[in-house]
């Protein structure tokens, strides 16, 4: 195993019609894709990593804070994942790794880096919203710490089609990731 899929904020709050900060449609039209794509890593034994935004209530010091309204706060059902990857890591609890993050990049203060390391993961496979924040974000981190990046167009997205599009070519033009 040399690969791992990692898939970023698919949570109630970041893709429901009634999530606190909800990418909206666009979130909700790439479940099918997502759900196959980390069912394939699940039954192929790669590694899959959860990595999922996680906020405290009213917490003054979080940049975030002055820039989005409320979401992923810890304990709420907004933070549970959405749709059919609940039940997917419900039943492969043993084999999925979910992890909090706290900021944009899910390397940034975590354990996911060395994670990956343990295991001779060299290629990470990249899913989730927003493609333009917390999918960016991870992406570069990613480049800046050596690893091939993958990712899955079809199960990325943003509530900003500009951006979405703008962070796809990105992906390629920029960091070198193959966007499949």
């Amino acid at each position: 195993m040399n690969r791992a899929l990692i898939v970023i904020d698919y949570t109630i709050d970041f893709v429901a019609k009634e999530g606190a900060l909800t990418c909206g449609e666009p979130g909700r039209n790439i479940e099918d894709s997502l759900v196959r794509l980390t069912e394939m890593f699940i039954k192929s034994e790669d590694y899959v990593v959860l990595a999922v935004d996680v906020h405290e209530e009213s917490d003054p010091y979080h940049p975030e804070t002055d820039l989005f309204p409320p979401h992923n706060i810890r304990g709420t059902e907004g933070r549970r994942l959405y749709g059919d990857l609940m039940s997917l890591f419900d039943d492969n609890r043993s084999s999925v790794y979910f992890m909090d993050k706290t900021r944009y990049s899910a390397f940034h203060a975590t354990d996911l880096d060395m994670k990956l390391r343990d295991r001779g993961i060299n290629e990470i496979h990249l899913a989730g919203v927003c493609t333009d924040i917390c999918v960016l974000h991870t992406a570069v981190d990613a480049y800046n710490l050596g690893y091939q990046i993958v990712v899955h167009k079809d199960a990325a997205a943003s509530f900003n089609k500009h951006g979405h599009e703008w962070a796809l070519e990105h992906f390629k033009q920029v960091l070198g990731a193959s966007v499949v």
